[in-house]
Formats: C-alpha cells, structure tokens, sequence
C-alpha cells in the first residue's frame, strides 16, 4: 500500500536520491498513481536524457520498456520550461526524468543556467496537471577531483533547493524507501 502522503499528487513534486536509489521508479508510481475506480491514469515522461553512448542508449530502453506503451514520452535534453508547456497541453500528470541530466546539457551547450531554472519554475506557476520532478542528490559524496566536477556538484545543489522551495513535495529516496521531507497542504476550496 502506498503511504497517504501520496494522494493526491499536489502540483509540484521533487523526487530526490542517489544513484540506484529508486527515485524513477517512485516517481512513475506517483505520476499513474490508481485513481479511485481502480482506473490508473496515463501520464507524461519528459525524458532530458541523450543516447551518448551504448550504456546510456541502453538505460533509456530499460526506462521505456519499465513504463510501457501508456505513457506519452517528449525528449527533450534543453528546453525544459517550453517542454512542460507542451505536455501541459495533454491534460495528463507529467515527469520530467530528470534534473540532473538537463542541468549537464546545459552546463555542456553554455546555457545560463539560472535562466533556465527561472524558466522552469515560472512555468509551473498555473501550469495545471501536476508534476513530478526528479534529481540526483549529489552532495552526499566525495568531492569532486575536478573544478568541472565541483562546478557541477554546487550548480546541482542550487538547482535542488531551487526546486526544493518551489515543490509542494519533497521525497527523499533512500534504498528504495521514500521518506517525506516537506508536504505542503492542498489549499481548501471555500
């Protein structure tokens, strides 16, 4: 049974962890999360991901034959605020899999990257189906040996608190376990 904290999906979600932590696939359970009625809902993957070399081509074929045929998939490894526009548009909850690998595509093509953060969070503000989000937490480890390492290290630590403060929801994930860090309640409609 999935923990309460859950349901319903709030607007904004921040699924967070390390390598082989199971974020994705937390993350894909929220997002087609069973509606009453035993209905599961179809949703949006937002894949940032490019097929470099063979062992990525291979973990984005896993990642798509893990979801199946239900979900609408949109790649897209840059424009990530124009990208949740347009799955918007499907009416369905979305994922953006993940922040970790856009913010390396950006830092790769020279993009402002605080630009573009700003983007993405002002496209959240009425964007409408919910969203979730996911990002590698990095700064558990070693430090880095090199100043592109650590560069990349502290630009993804600003993008997680970035998102941390804008999520309605932040999950932890540790060992396939999700811990709840922040749960901002739904707003009542009076």
């Amino acid at each position: 049974m999935e923990h309460l904290s859950t349901f319903p999906l709030p607007p904004v979600t921040l699924v967070l962890g390390g390598a082989r932590s199971g974020k994705s696939t937390h993350a894909e359970k929220l997002a087609t999360a069973t509606l009453f009625g035993g209905v599961a809902r179809p949703a949006v993957y937002i894949a940032t991901a490019q097929a470099g070399d063979v062992e990525m081509a291979t973990r984005i074929m896993a990642h798509r034959a893990r979801r199946g045929s239900a979900w609408t998939t949109i790649e897209e490894p840059l424009k990530l605020a124009e990208a949740l526009e347009a799955a918007a548009g499907h009416g369905q909850p979305v994922l953006v899999d993940c922040l970790t690998l856009w913010l390396s595509n950006l830092m790769h093509a020279g993009a402002d990257l605080d630009e573009a953060a700003d983007d993405v969070v002002r496209t959240l503000d009425g964007l409408g189906p919910p969203v979730v989000f996911v990002s590698n937490e990095v700064g558990l480890g070693l430090v880095p040996e090199t100043p592109l390492g650590r560069a990349f290290r502290d630009a993804q630590g600003r993008l997680n608190m970035r998102m941390a403060e804008r999520a309605d929801r932040v999950i932890l994930m540790a060992a396939g376990l999700p811990l709840v860090m922040k749960d901002r309640p739904a707003p009542r409609n009076t």
